[in-house]
């Protein structure tokens, strides 16, 4: 059964409670257990050991776009599909359109770590497949957060530790979106072993601009997947892939106006990616609008061999359909959702981000198909279960770097002290976390999402913890106080396990009533 299918309902009130429940507990058991992972029982229709063909685009991946392109960078990736499909966008002035942006611009950004260069993505665009159906992709210039492995860019993990680093594979997202016909234009600038935004390695000094003030260093451009972020937001890349064991992905998002979506763990697979810990990270995928979004999450999502955490999963669902208006002449949400608001939403120090979350609520209430809730109930020891220890993941990283501490501990610089804390931190706090972590999750779905389809939280780690996905958007324009730089403000919506058909959903119907996705930076002075 397909979405428009009488009767179809979305993954997250089809998929058991019970069941998702116990595959957490299954990952947070393996994460201890080595060898035992590569005997999990795999359930994957055919061949294991291909990923399988890219899919084929449906005439839903297409948008309405201008006849008349001045400058085809500012077209979201669905428009630009649209019209290398018709003919009247030939791909390789798509891609040169982006290099000389790069070229021009990037000095100033410093979103990409290693790129290639132009004659090389013009090779590799001209050695795909001409017909967009079999390469639905072709000419998308997309950015990779230089944690994901690439066999032909430097993987450096914002870190001396990966100083000069080219693996000789590449990261199965990466591959997907390959597979599919798109080309990466730059691997993304990063924080330092993901952790806070893009420095020049090994120092305190930043690399990296947010894109809406691009003079002016002081504003953030986010968190680890600030590169990626930048290349989106900036128009050096159309579209891209961060990663999130905190918030890296909406963190980003919402400081640069993207549209992202952080989807339940396992939906993409890891390999390839440099670790953080085993039950945290995730894929997630970083754009201008909920369409574009879904659109590279149906490329990337889906079984890997290699990754035993994304196998034995519900097959992914139609997330461009998801992201489509529905029904159309009034656009409202596919199906009937509560939203419920996150205790104290309205309630933050700065009074015009108080306004654009009650504007963005009262859009929301005013769709037929949505009802607010109100004021959520949080769980039962809610304050004790996402407290330190308990609710981080300060020791799970130092297993993966044993060998790189024990070689040189400088390279690691400011991050140093968190991958000591692992040696430092007993197996009781450790398996206390995993024990922690599974009743949060059996809470989180039972006493929160009890109460609503899709949450507006203000806090990430709980879900980035337990593996429940999140999606950021644009919702409005702020002043910023320090620098006086006008910037984006966004939300975070987060949902049941397997529930970016309903985030997806709710996004679409906001953006096709309402302009805020749309912004676009100003280039720099």
């Amino acid at each position: 059964m397909t979405i428009g299918s009488p009767g179809y309902r979305p993954q997250d009130e089809r998929v058991s409670r019970r069941w998702f429940l116990r595959r957490m507990a299954w990952v947070s058991a393996a994460a201890g257990a080595g060898g035992v992972l590569a005997g999990v029982p795999r359930q994957v229709r055919g061949r294991a050991d291909l990923l399988g063909p890219p899919p084929r685009v449906p005439d839903a991946w297409l948008a309405g776009a201008p006849r008349q392109v001045e400058d085809p960078t500012t077209l979201t990736m669905s428009e630009s599909m649209t019209l290398t499909r018709s003919g009247e966008l030939d791909p390789a002035d798509l891609v040169r359109a982006y290099v000389d942006r790069i070229e021009a611009l990037d000095g100033v950004y410093q979103a990409y770590a290693d790129r290639p260069g132009r004659d090389a993505l013009i090779a590799e665009l001209d050695a795909l497949p001409a017909d967009e159906r079999r390469s639905p992709l072709r000419g998308m210039c997309l950015v990779a957060k230089d944690n994901f492995y690439t066999s032909d860019l430097l993987t450096e993990g914002g870190s001396l530790v990966f100083e000069n680093f080219r693996p000789d594979y590449e990261a199965t997202a990466v591959t997907r979106m390959r597979a599919a016909g798109g080309l990466i234009a730059g691997k993304g600038q990063m924080g330092n072993l993901a952790g806070g935004r893009a420095r020049r390695y090994g120092t305190l000094i930043p690399t990296t601009r947010n894109a809406w003030s691009p003079d002016d260093e002081r504003y953030s451009p986010g968190g680890s997947s600030s590169g990626s972020a930048t290349a989106v937001a900036a128009r050096l890349a159309v579209a891209g892939l961060g990663t999130q064991t905190g918030g890296s992905v909406t963190g980003p998002g919402n400081a640069q106006g993207l549209t992202c979506v952080k989807p339940t763990f396992g939906r993409v697979s890891l390999y390839g990616v440099i670790p953080l810990s085993y039950t945290r990270d995730h894929v997630g995928v970083m754009a201008r609008d909920a369409r574009d979004a879904a659109i590279l999450l149906q490329v990337v999502a889906g079984p890997d061999p290699n990754d035993p955490r994304t196998l034995g999963l519900p097959d992914p669902p139609d997330y461009v359909r998801a992201a489509t208006p529905f029904p159309g002449g009034r656009p409202r949400v596919r199906w009937s959702t509560r939203v419920g608001i996150w205790p104290g939403y309205f309630a933050d120090e700065n009074e015009r981000v108080n306004e654009l979350r009650r504007a963005f609520v009262g859009q929301l209430e005013s769709n037929g198909g949505v009802e607010i809730v109100g004021e959520l109930s949080l769980p039962d020891q809610w304050e004790e279960l996402t407290a330190e220890p308990l609710g981080g993941s300060h020791g799970d990283p130092t297993a993966f770097f044993i060998e790189h501490l024990r070689r040189d501990v400088r390279n690691f610089a400011d991050r140093l002290p968190r991958f000591l804390n692992g040696m430092l931190q007993s197996a009781d706090t450790y398996v206390r976390v995993q024990q922690a972590r599974n009743l949060l999750l059996d809470r989180i779905v039972s006493q929160l999402f009890g109460q609503c389809d899709v949450a507006l939280t203000t806090a990430t780690g709980p879900f980035d913890g337990t593996g429940l996905p999140l999606m950021c958007m644009p919702i409005g324009l702020d002043d910023d106080p320090e620098t006086g730089s006008r910037v984006p403000r966004g939300v975070v919506m987060a949902a049941r396990p397997f529930g970016e058909e309903r985030l997806l959903d709710v996004a679409a119907a906001y953006q096709a009533v309402t302009g805020f996705h749309r912004m676009r930076p100003d280039d720099p002075a």
